[in-house]
């Protein structure tokens, strides 16, 4: 069978609609992931029960595929539950707290490379360990680790294609659509992996802007 675009031309408006479910997910995902990887980072800190299970978290959502996590909490849970999310909430859900588990490390790793004389000598002059934590640790931890979130925030928005999984119309469920409709997989399969290059090529150049504007801040 020869390659043929034309025959795939009025379904391209469709895939490319697909750009907004994948980013609206990935987005939201990052920002809920970010927060709960603040959290996380801060209270693993305090030696304890609620350390080791913030680790235990941690190590599951780093310790299992991403694929696993979608289908055990959109199909496992619910079999015990009784409660059916929509594929959108199932979504959500695992996406940030599989993002928020990698996060997590990222910034731990970014408020440990922090030098402890700040901190000490900020107690010392009395400073209050809230203040401390939002205006010297975080500010300097997120500087430190700015290239490592948006390259986690790339991998997400690549990771969001398993949530054609749970029938959830992104680029690569989309792909699938038409490829059923037209009986050719080639072109739309090529179409939406130049949708997802060019996606994160314009991410990778945010996270470079803001990187160099971060370091002459």
């Amino acid at each position: 069978m020869k390659v043929n675009f034309g025959a795939i031309v009025e379904y391209i408006p469709y895939l490319l609609g697909g750009i907004l479910v994948t980013l609206e997910i990935a987005i939201a995902a990052a920002l809920l992931g970010s927060l709960l990887a603040l959290i996380f980072s801060l209270l693993s800190r305090k030696k304890g029960i609620l350390q080791s299970a913030i680790k235990v978290f941690i190590d599951f959502f780093r310790g299992t595929p991403l694929l696993f996590q979608l289908a055990f909490f959109h199909f496992g849970i619910p079999q015990i539950t009784g409660i059916i999310p929509t594929p959108y909430i199932s979504a959500l859900v695992v996406f940030s707290l599989n993002s928020s588990a990698y996060l997590a490390e990222i910034l731990r790793a970014g408020i440990e490379s922090i030098d402890k004389g700040q901190i000490e000598a900020a107690h010392a002059l009395g400073v209050k360990s809230w203040d401390i934590s939002f205006s010297i640790i975080i500010p300097q931890a997120l500087r430190n680790v700015l290239p490592a979130i948006m390259n986690e925030f790339i991998t997400l928005v690549k990771e969001t294609s398993v949530v054609s999984m749970i029938s959830l119309t992104d680029i690569m469920r989309r792909q699938q659509i038409v490829s059923a409709a037209t009986y050719r997989f080639f072109e739309p399969l090529l179409v939406i992996g130049i949708i997802y290059l060019v996606m994160n090529i314009v991410l990778s150049n945010i996270g470079k802007i803001l990187e160099r504007k971060l370091k002459y801040d």
